[in-house]
């Protein structure tokens, strides 16, 4: 019941947070790129209000995948359109995959210095250890798990952006004038769980990679437990 609870909330903070943070970061290159776009509008910010998507924010609750509002980009603005537009997607997530990492040395630091003092604590001390490292090992899987998702190459998911630099220039903005339809469709795809499968593989090789890359964090909490 309470693992069920925790997801939840994991998520809901994924929410108001994370996938803000995602948004801003495409915002944020495409400024440094030369198009003001979103700064213009306003996007420019972590305040989860001005990033809002009904659908994306009930998937996410739903399933832990799911998506805000889009920055506007326009690629008119950048010296090298298609270039440009991969850049501005990668950042997105590259910011995941950045949180999510910093949220695992964060779980490692807290179960390593903490697990064998909870061990020994009261019952409402081993509820709450439990709850932070269940919260914290869920934003991590998220975080992960949205960077997978959003790499997908798939219109309008950011992985479609970076492999169409790829595409010639006709094929380019044909697929991108049929984002919409194409974006309906995949929400309800996704809802389905016909992704599961390849976001299964594509997180697992991710979480493993980086439990891995933080192997460091044991051997520091050793020092002191």
């Amino acid at each position: 019941m309470f693992e069920g609870l925790y997801t939840l909330l994991a998520r809901c903070i994924v929410l108001v947070a994370i996938i803000p943070l995602h948004e801003c970061a495409h915002g944020l290159v495409a400024n440094r790129l030369g198009d003001p776009t979103a700064k213009n509008q306003g996007r420019l910010t972590l305040n989860p209000i001005k990033h809002f998507d009904p659908i994306g924010s009930v998937l996410m609750l739903l399933t832990g995948f799911g998506w805000a509002k889009a920055v506007p980009v326009n690629p008119r603005y950048f010296k090298k359109p298609k270039t440009g537009m991969a850049v501005t997607a990668l950042a997105g997530p590259l910011s995941n995959l950045i949180f999510g990492f910093i949220l695992l040395i964060v779980y490692r630091l807290v179960y390593g210095l903490f697990a064998p003092a909870a061990a020994a604590a009261s019952a409402p001390v081993q509820a709450l250890f439990l709850g932070v490292t269940e919260i914290l090992w869920a934003m991590f899987s998220i975080n992960i798990s949205l960077a997978v998702f959003n790499l997908l190459p798939v219109p309008p998911l950011d992985g479609s952006r970076i492999v169409s630099i790829l595409l010639p220039d006709k094929v380019y903005f044909t697929v991108m004038q049929y984002e919409r339809y194409i974006f309906l469709v995949m929400a309800v795809l996704l809802y389905l769980g016909v992704f599961s499968t390849p976001l299964g593989y594509g997180v697992q090789f991710v979480v493993r990679l980086m439990v891995k890359m933080t192997g460091f964090v044991d051997v520091f909490t050793g020092l002191f437990v």
